[in-house]
């Protein structure tokens, strides 16, 4: 039996993109299209139906009755669709998942537990996507991040707490040759700094502050703009770095790298898991998203 009246599947899709972003342009910007022919779609769909679905106002659209009916009814048989397509695809093995974070994150916490993921779930293809700037990725771009956030999650991402922030200094073993050091006596040591374009990140300044150091001059410093450079060079002796616990735990087990001073400082920050708001959720995100959940409950 035919399946009849169906309209065009594009025009469903910018139609549902459309009403929930409640802007022809933003949806444009989620599906990469222009926002003029997500207009033209969502034009086609009146059409067809005999019905006006938005009230067009100058900076916003507004569902009519008929428009806010069909919505909902039309949101729910594409989020169906989606799962079913998902799970036909998850049989054939090809369910994508894009992850994205900051090199710190993909070195220090993530890569290491990936392998335990993939023996779960090992018809998800994994895509790695490591940017320092979470407010330079577009929402389009990943399914789960994974990011340090002071503040809350930019406009349009939802976020999970991972892990509270605490932030100590550490260096190799060797460097100290088993001293502990006072917060006082750091600024006269090497110190290994993130550049200032990371400003989210607490810096050596800010931690002295804490500690009781806000008037310190700081004698020694080398300065890098991706944390794993910074770390490989305590590693190696050649300084002082400040470490996030549980990123930095992996290194502190296997000896590589020691406590240089007993104390440590919050700027009330943390870890997130973050994941765009205003999308359609696939399955393998939010099966990937309780999986970071239960990772670091477990803190190993």
């Amino acid at each position: 039996m035919r399946i009849s009246p169906l309209p065009p599947l594009p025009c469903l899709i910018a139609f549902e993109a459309a009403m929930r972003h409640g802007s022809f342009t933003r949806a444009a910007a989620e599906l990469h299209l222009t926002q003029s022919a997500i207009s033209r779609q969502v034009a086609q769909l009146e059409r067809f139906l005999g019905k006006k679905l938005f009230i067009r106002e100058p900076r916003a659209l507004r569902l009519t009755v008929s428009g806010q009916n069909y919505a909902e009814e039309v949101q729910r048989l594409l989020v169906t669709c989606a799962e079913a397509t998902e799970t036909v695809m998850k049989r054939k093995g090809h369910v994508e998942l894009t992850v994205a974070c900051s090199s710190g994150v993909a070195v220090l916490w993530l890569t290491p537990r990936l392998g335990r993921f993939r023996a779960a779930h090992p018809d998800f293809h994994l895509r790695l996507i490591v940017n320092d700037s979470l407010a330079s990725l577009s929402e389009g771009e990943f399914d789960v991040g994974i990011y340090y956030l002071r503040e809350g999650p930019p406009a349009g991402l939802a976020a999970r707490r991972l892990y509270d922030e605490e932030v100590f200094p550490v260096c190799a073993p060797r460097y100290l040759a088993g001293r502990t050091l006072r917060p006082a006596d750091l600024p006269q040591e090497m110190l290994l700094m993130l550049e200032d374009g990371q400003r989210q990140w607490m810096s050596w300044q800010a931690w002295l502050a804490q500690n009781g150091q806000a008037e310190a001059r700081l004698e020694h410093m080398l300065v890098a703009n991706q944390y794993p450079i910074l770390l490989q060079l305590a590693m190696e002796g050649q300084g002082i770095v400040l470490a996030w616990r549980h990123m930095i735990d992996a290194c502190l087990r296997e000896g590589l790298l020691v406590p240089a001073c007993d104390a440590s400082a919050s700027l009330g920050g943390g870890y997130y898991a973050v994941w765009p708001q205003n999308r359609l959720e696939p399955a393998v995100a939010r099966t990937f998203r309780n999986w970071l959940v239960q990772e670091s409950s477990e803190g190993t």
